[in-house]
């Protein structure tokens, strides 16, 4: 029998693997989301692989092992992406008197090809992070406020008392050299690859 110390340190244990979870899902989803999307001949179907690959894989969580943890999201989408491909499978099995299922070959082609896409998405919001990180905190925060709840330009320009004409000015040259900055990121890292 458990001693109550050990149950609440398991307790806590699995509580912690759970929110890890659900941080990597969460911020996941989308990428799962298309690559299954990218598999499947319709949209009929979507919701429940991934529903059902977000069910696999926490089943299987405790067999995801990342090689570093600064990549373990990296490596959680692609290992959630296998899952993914499976239960496709499973579902078009269970479709297979549909005449608007893919061939497993198709699939696996399907599948290659996405993975590829979701590889670039990361190479892509990666070299964004690190352009992001170059800028000094203010400019950093306005270039972001476009995009951010809660936070707007007009609202920097009445803290600042700047013009909000002339922050949407600096928001776009800003926009330019993040650009610039990503596309140098990746051209070298295509370069180095």
């Amino acid at each position: 029998m458990e001693q109550p110390d050990q149950s609440s340190r398991k307790n806590a244990s699995r509580e912690k693997q759970y929110d890890q979870f659900v941080a990597l899902l969460a911020r996941n989803d989308l990428a799962i989301r298309r690559f299954v999307r990218s598999l499947m001949p319709t949209r009929d179907g979507v919701d429940d692989v991934v529903q059902e690959t977000a069910l696999e894989c926490w089943k299987k969580f405790t067999d995801f092992q990342p090689a570093r943890a600064d990549f373990a999201a990296d490596e959680f989408v692609r290992w959630a992406c296998v899952i993914a491909r499976f239960n496709v499978l499973s579902w078009q099995r269970s479709k297979s008197r549909d005449r608007r299922v893919f061939r497993e070959a198709v699939i696996d082609q399907l599948s290659q090809a996405a993975i590829e896409s979701v590889d670039q998405c990361d190479d892509e919001r990666l070299a964004v992070e690190a352009c992001l990180n170059t800028l000094p905190d203010d400019q950093r925060r306005l270039v972001l406020s476009v995009h951010s709840p809660g936070e707007s330009v007009a609202r920097i320009a009445e803290e600042t008392g700047m013009k909000a004409r002339r922050l949407y000015s600096k928001v776009n040259t800003l926009r330019t050299l993040l650009l610039e900055c990503v596309e140098r990121r990746l051209a070298g890292e295509a370069s180095h690859g």
